[in-house]
């Protein structure tokens, strides 16, 4: 057997039936990486009949002048339960990959380990893919440390909705629910973006991630190609928001003005408790109107959240999504992921991707809002196998390493090809300091 180099169609033959298929094992997500810096290559791994038993998009990076890295996003593509195939294809690509002068493969392949659970305290239960993380390391991949946040290229936690039991608001937890059914209320709808509203949206994301606007619509045009990214947008109808809060205030002034009546012909605690709630949805209400009439003088409707997301076959992932902090009140990301599920549920995907959330589930987490936010849709939480490097140059990888290189290298922003920097400069690929990022 050996390594070969694949074109598009042979690479896609492939992947497109591999179990561990992603969009960031693609020809695209290759061509949109070559942009920032990078080489890459579509590599496959044949028999003595040619049939691929193994592939990879591979992508390469200057880290010094002499020096280069590899990574193999969310891959390798091979069937991990196979170790005599396993142990030979990473012989063979060590050597391939030490011909091309490259010290290190980074890996993180798509595999759930385990699954954690409401009911069991979000403590992960795991699964046979477990035994996969001690062949790899005996097969010469460094495991590295499990990040319990972001520390690595990608979260090692998500969370899946899997439409084919997705039964609508019902599965929701309450507060997602009244957060959802509060937000249809007040006008807020869900419309399909294109190319030309990337600018109004890249307004709700550039503060998440040191990614420029070409970046996302580099992504955008990509994988338009063949329709698989959509760009989800909510809107506010301030004209809807005012009706509906006009109404509900009226009808809640009556019942409060009943229940006024009532505590003076017959006062106990049950009812003040009513009066009370009514008090505070009256004032909620008359908040509401105020808000509406006071943006409604500037315009009609305002645009509020989006949302970029990628289809790959029966899996639609949330790339990003952001809102406008100005209209937290409005609750517009839990309705944004709200409608995504229901969209694709509709079109007959099998899974909505949350993307990723932490593995510490205690309050005193710094991303506490963002677990609680993404268990609100679906309380069951996936654990990935995590990030691996297979060392070819141990002397150099060693001292890269040991020197804080390697880390400061997945840490930097990525700069597109032709930017100039803040002097004015144009900064070439030659620079030994070239800034790049996590991918």
């Amino acid at each position: 057997m050996k390594i070969v180099e694949l074109t598009k169609d042979q690479f896609e033959s492939f992947t497109n039936t591999h179990p561990l298929r992603s969009h960031y094992q693609t020809f695209y997500y290759g061509q949109l990486l070559s942009e920032y810096y990078f080489d890459y290559n579509l590599i496959g791994y044949v028999d003595h009949n040619n049939s691929i038993k193994a592939a990879s998009l591979i992508v390469t990076k200057r880290i010094t002048s002499i020096h280069k890295y590899a990574y193999a996003p969310k891959g390798i593509l091979i069937d991990y339960n196979d170790p005599g195939l396993v142990k030979s294809f990473t012989r063979d690509l060590k050597k391939y990959l030490k011909k091309k002068k490259i010290f290190m493969l980074k890996i993180n392949p798509d595999i759930i380990i385990g699954e954690a659970r409401k009911e069991n305290g979000y403590k992960t239960v795991y699964n046979i893919n477990f035994d996969i993380i001690s062949m790899l390391s005996g097969f010469g991949y460094l495991k590295l440390k499990n990040n319990l946040y972001f520390e690595s290229q990608f979260p090692r936690f998500n969370t899946i909705v899997h439409l084919d039991q997705y039964r609508g608001l019902k599965n929701l937890a309450k507060n997602v629910r009244n957060k959802v059914n509060k937000s249809e209320r007040r006008g807020l709808s869900l419309q399909q973006g294109t190319v030309d509203d990337l600018e109004k949206f890249y307004e709700f994301v550039k503060d998440k991630r040191s990614r420029g606007i070409e970046y996302y619509r580099d992504y955008y045009n990509l994988f338009n190609k063949e329709n698989q990214i959509d760009l989800f947008l909510i809107r506010v109808d301030y004209e809807k928001y005012l009706t509906t809060a006009q109404k509900r205030y009226n009808d809640e002034l009556s019942l409060n003005e009943s229940l006024n009546n009532e505590m003076q012909n017959n006062p106990n605690d049950k009812l003040l408790a009513r009066k009370m709630q009514s008090d505070r949805d009256l004032a909620s209400y008359k908040n509401d109107i105020l808000k509406a009439s006071k943006n409604i003088h500037d315009e009609n409707s305002i645009v509020i959240a989006g949302a970029l997301v990628i289809k790959y076959f029966n899996r639609a992932y949330i790339l990003i999504s952001g809102y406008d902090q100005e209209f937290k009140f409005l609750s517009p990301n839990y309705y944004l992921h709200y409608k995504i599920i229901e969209h694709y549920k509709s079109l007959n995907f099998e899974f909505v991707d949350l993307n990723g959330m932490t593995g510490d589930f205690t309050k005193e987490n710094p991303y506490y809002g963002l677990n609680k936010f993404k268990l609100g849709f679906n309380d069951i939480v996936y654990e990935y196998i995590g990030e691996f490097d297979l060392v070819i140059r141990k002397r150099v990888y060693n001292d890269l390493n040991n020197s804080a290189t390697l880390a400061k290298e997945f840490n930097k922003p990525w700069v597109k090809k032709g930017d100039i920097n803040s002097e004015g400069i144009h900064i070439s690929e030659q620079k030994e300091n070239q800034e790049i990022e996590k991918f």
